[in-house]
Protein backbone atom coordinates (compact mmCIF):
# COMPACT_ATOMS: atom_id res chain seq x y z
CA UNK A 1 0.00 0.00 0.00
CA UNK A 2 1.32 3.30 -0.90
CA UNK A 3 0.42 6.18 1.87
CA UNK A 4 -0.32 9.91 0.61
CA UNK A 5 0.06 11.08 4.25
CA UNK A 6 2.76 9.53 6.47
CA UNK A 7 2.28 9.25 10.20
CA UNK A 8 4.74 12.04 11.13
CA UNK A 9 2.82 14.29 8.62
CA UNK A 10 -0.22 13.11 10.20
CA UNK A 11 0.67 14.25 13.64
CA UNK A 12 2.07 17.10 12.42
CA UNK A 13 -1.45 18.73 11.02
CA UNK A 14 -3.23 16.93 14.44
CA UNK A 15 -1.22 19.01 16.71
CA UNK A 16 -1.82 22.32 14.41
CA UNK A 17 -5.49 21.81 14.71
CA UNK A 18 -4.96 21.55 18.53
CA UNK A 19 -3.29 24.26 18.10
CA UNK A 20 -4.98 26.31 15.95
CA UNK A 21 -8.07 25.92 18.40
CA UNK A 22 -5.82 28.33 20.70
CA UNK A 23 -4.01 30.29 18.26
CA UNK A 24 -3.29 33.08 20.98
CA UNK A 25 -1.82 30.45 23.55
CA UNK A 26 1.05 28.95 24.51
CA UNK A 27 0.15 25.21 24.67
CA UNK A 28 3.13 22.30 26.82
CA UNK A 29 3.71 19.45 23.49
CA UNK A 30 2.90 17.41 26.57
CA UNK A 31 -0.46 18.28 26.89
CA UNK A 32 -0.87 18.25 23.03
CA UNK A 33 0.62 14.89 22.93
CA UNK A 34 -2.04 13.49 25.66
CA UNK A 35 -5.01 14.77 23.87
CA UNK A 36 -3.97 13.44 20.59
CA UNK A 37 -2.76 9.83 21.66
CA UNK A 38 0.63 10.71 20.36
CA UNK A 39 3.57 9.51 22.14
CA UNK A 40 5.43 12.60 23.58
CA UNK A 41 9.43 12.12 22.35
CA UNK A 42 7.73 11.56 18.74
CA UNK A 43 5.30 14.90 18.76
CA UNK A 44 8.76 16.68 20.02
CA UNK A 45 10.37 15.99 17.37
CA UNK A 46 7.51 16.87 15.01
CA UNK A 47 7.03 20.17 16.79
CA UNK A 48 11.14 21.01 16.37
CA UNK A 49 10.67 20.52 12.34
CA UNK A 50 7.53 22.54 12.54
CA UNK A 51 9.17 25.32 14.45
CA UNK A 52 12.71 25.30 11.97
CA UNK A 53 9.98 25.80 9.33
CA UNK A 54 7.73 28.46 10.58
CA UNK A 55 4.64 27.18 11.29
CA UNK A 56 4.87 26.79 14.96
CA UNK A 57 7.18 29.07 17.84
CA UNK A 58 8.00 28.24 21.26
CA UNK A 59 8.41 30.13 24.27
CA UNK A 60 10.29 28.94 27.38
CA UNK A 61 9.15 29.36 31.01
CA UNK A 62 6.00 28.57 33.58
CA UNK A 63 3.98 30.54 31.04
CA UNK A 64 5.76 28.51 28.16
CA UNK A 65 5.21 26.36 25.46
CA UNK A 66 4.60 26.53 21.64
CA UNK A 67 1.55 27.89 19.66
CA UNK A 68 0.67 28.27 15.99
CA UNK A 69 2.61 31.14 14.19
CA UNK A 70 0.86 31.52 10.65
CA UNK A 71 -2.82 31.85 9.94
CA UNK A 72 -4.46 28.26 10.10
CA UNK A 73 -6.59 30.05 6.79
CA UNK A 74 -2.92 29.94 5.43
CA UNK A 75 -1.43 26.64 6.59
CA UNK A 76 -2.50 23.57 4.12
CA UNK A 77 -2.36 20.21 4.13
CA UNK A 78 1.04 20.79 1.28
CA UNK A 79 2.55 22.65 3.18
CA UNK A 80 2.93 20.11 5.99
CA UNK A 81 3.73 16.90 3.74
CA UNK A 82 6.17 19.02 2.26
CA UNK A 83 8.28 19.44 5.15
CA UNK A 84 7.78 15.88 6.45
CA UNK A 85 7.57 13.89 2.82
CA UNK A 86 9.18 16.04 0.41
CA UNK A 87 7.32 16.86 -2.86
CA UNK A 88 3.80 15.30 -3.25
CA UNK A 89 4.69 11.99 -5.02
CA UNK A 90 1.96 9.23 -6.32
CA UNK A 91 4.28 7.02 -8.17
CA UNK A 92 7.58 6.49 -8.95
CA UNK A 93 8.53 4.64 -12.57
CA UNK A 94 8.30 0.92 -12.34
CA UNK A 95 11.82 0.75 -13.98
CA UNK A 96 13.19 3.24 -11.54
CA UNK A 97 16.92 3.82 -12.19
CA UNK A 98 16.62 3.06 -16.06
CA UNK A 99 15.35 5.02 -18.09
CA UNK A 100 12.57 4.04 -20.60
CA UNK A 101 12.96 4.53 -24.13
CA UNK A 102 9.22 5.65 -24.27
CA UNK A 103 9.24 8.06 -21.10
CA UNK A 104 8.39 11.14 -22.99
CA UNK A 105 5.48 9.24 -24.56
CA UNK A 106 4.32 7.11 -21.63
CA UNK A 107 0.52 7.17 -21.46
CA UNK A 108 0.32 5.79 -17.73
CA UNK A 109 3.08 8.74 -16.33
CA UNK A 110 0.96 11.28 -18.29
CA UNK A 111 -2.12 10.36 -16.32
CA UNK A 112 -0.43 9.92 -12.83
CA UNK A 113 1.05 13.40 -13.61
CA UNK A 114 -2.34 14.74 -14.16
CA UNK A 115 -3.88 13.15 -11.21
CA UNK A 116 -0.76 14.28 -9.05
CA UNK A 117 -1.36 17.99 -10.29
CA UNK A 118 -5.54 17.64 -9.30
CA UNK A 119 -4.37 16.16 -5.95
CA UNK A 120 -2.20 18.46 -4.89
CA UNK A 121 -4.30 21.38 -6.13
CA UNK A 122 -7.19 19.89 -3.75
CA UNK A 123 -4.48 19.76 -0.80
CA UNK A 124 -3.90 22.95 -1.36
CA UNK A 125 -7.35 24.19 -0.23
CA UNK A 126 -7.42 22.41 2.69
CA UNK A 127 -5.93 23.88 5.19
CA UNK A 128 -6.13 23.63 9.09
CA UNK A 129 -8.87 26.02 9.64
CA UNK A 130 -10.78 23.89 6.78
CA UNK A 131 -10.12 20.83 9.16
CA UNK A 132 -11.59 22.46 12.31
CA UNK A 133 -14.83 23.49 10.50
CA UNK A 134 -15.35 19.85 9.59
CA UNK A 135 -14.49 18.14 13.19
CA UNK A 136 -17.40 20.64 14.91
Amino acid sequence: MVKLITKDSDYAIRALMVMAERPADFMAIRDISKSQGIPYQFLRGIVQRLIRHGLVISRKGVLGGVRIKRDPKKVSIVDVIRIFQGELELADCIFRKKMCSGRANCVLRKEINRVKKMVKKEFKGVTIAKLLKREG
